[in-house]
C-alpha cells in the first residue's frame, strides 16, 4: 500500500512537474525515469553487505546494554534484600555504587545512541559512500540516456537537467521587488 501512495505522489510530482517545465521544453517531449529505492537496497550488493555490518553492530551494542541493565538490576535487588540489615554506611556504599552503575549506563547509551554517537558515525560511514555510489549512477543513466528528470520513489528527485533550473531568473525577480 506504501508503494502503490510513493507511486501516486511521483506520478502526481510528475504531472505537476511536466506542467511546469514543458513551456521550457519548446513542444519537445520530457524524458522522465524512476528508481525504486527499496529494489536498490535489496539488490545493491554493497548496500547488503553494509546493512550486516550495521545489525552486527547494532546487536553488540544491544547485548553490552542489556548486560549493563541486567547488572544495574541485580545489584539493585540485591542491596533493597539487604537494606534493612546494613549500617548506615553500607547503605550509602551500595546506594551510591547503584548511581555509578544507573550514571555509567546512561554514559553508555548517549555514547552509543546520542546525537553523534557511534551508531550514527557508524551508519554515515557505511552508508554515505553507497548513497554517492547510487547517486552518481543515477546522474549517468540519466545523462547516457537523455532523461530530463529522475525521481526516487522514496526520497524524491534523484536527478534533473541543470538546463531546468531557474534559481538566478526566481533569485533576480526577488531583487527586483525589493
Amino acid at each position: 500500500m506504501r508503494n502503490i501512495s510513493r507511486a501516486l505522489l511521483a506520478l502526481s510530482a510528475l504531472v505537476f512537474l511536466s506542467s511546469i517545465l514543458a513551456p521550457a521544453t519548446n513542444a519537445q517531449g520530457i524524458k522522465i525515469g524512476f528508481v525504486n529505492d527499496d529494489q536498490i537496497k535489496q539488490d545493491y550488493k554493497a548496500w547488503k553487505i553494509a546493512q550486516e555490518e550495521w545489525e552486527l553492530d547494532s546487536r553488540a551494542w544491544e547485548d553490552e546494554a542489556v548486560s549493563k541493565q541486567q547488572e544495574l538490576q541485580e545489584f539493585q535487588q540485591e542491596y533493597e534484600k539487604q537494606k534493612l540489615i546494613l549500617s548506615e554506611d553500607k547503605k550509602r556504599e551500595r546506594e551510591a555504587a547503584i548511581n555509578a552503575k544507573t550514571e555509567a549506563l546512561d554514559a553508555y547509551t548517549r555514547q552509543i545512541y546520542g546525537p553523534g554517537g557511534t551508531a550514527e558515525r557508524k551508519q554515515n560511514q557505511l552508508i554515505q559512500p553507497l548513497l554517492e555510489n547510487i547517486t552518481k549512477s543515477i546522474e549517468e543513466v540519466a545523462i547516457e540516456g537523455n532523461y530530463d528528470v529522475i525521481f526516487t520513489l522514496q526520497s524524491g528527485l534523484g536527478y534533473i537537467k541543470e538546463s531546468y533550473d531557474v534559481t538566478e531568473e526566481v533569485l533576480k525577480r526577488l531583487e527586483d521587488i525589493e
